[in-house]
């Protein structure tokens, strides 16, 4: 565990990492482009929930290359990156279990989501998140869920349009398994550490 946590804190691999999410982000964003354009301004910023996620860890790998912490964006990177990785992988897997067909496009969402989530875990041991942090971040990953699921500001795949009841109480119930896992990574080991 020694080597990885020093393997992950190399610059270069920051570095790599940080352009990986920076080209996701943009591509991320771009993708949404079209629900972007169709979506009232006030409700802009909470639609492209993946990119956006993206954009939050490569503001945390910033700040580990200028070696500081930015414990509420990492709570938010933390919380974001697990929530709407996991999410990504089973709407597309889901996808394909409603047309019974998968394009290239699929495997490749369900490949960068994955990974996603997992750089998410992996920089646990690198994060300073504490009860406040985690808290503003619930806010933001629950407010979101009401401005989907209530609002329909969803990521649109129209093939799970009947679907959407069931997908908005998943998708509530990730938010929470997000939050319950980064409080149990993130605060309460470092508070049993310190104690």
């Amino acid at each position: 565990m020694k080597n990885l946590m020093n393997f992950l804190g190399y610059r270069w691999v920051l570095w790599v990492l940080l352009i990986i999410n920076v080209v996701g982000t943009i591509y991320g964003y771009i993708w949404y482009g079209w629900q972007l354009a169709e979506t009232p301004a006030k409700f802009l910023v909470f639609v492209p929930d993946s990119p956006t996620a993206s954009l939050f860890f490569a503001a945390v790998l910033v700040a580990l290359l200028l070696k500081k912490n930015w414990p509420f964006v990492e709570a938010l990177a933390m919380v974001t990156l697990f929530k709407y990785g996991i999410w990504a992988v089973v709407m597309n897997i889901l996808v394909y279990g409603v047309t019974g067909n998968i394009h290239w496009t699929s495997y490749m969402l369900i490949l960068s989501h994955a990974g996603m989530a997992i750089q998410g875990l992996l920089y646990v041991p690198y994060y300073q998140i504490k009860t406040m942090h985690l808290m503003l971040a619930a806010l933001w990953i629950l407010h979101n869920d009401v401005i989907d699921y209530v609002f329909f500001m969803l990521p649109k795949y129209s093939v799970l349009d009947q679907y959407i009841p069931k997908i908005g109480y998943f998708s509530f119930w990730l938010s929470i398994t997000s939050i319950f896992l980064t409080y149990v990574l993130c605060v309460r080991k470092k508070n049993n550490l310190h104690s």
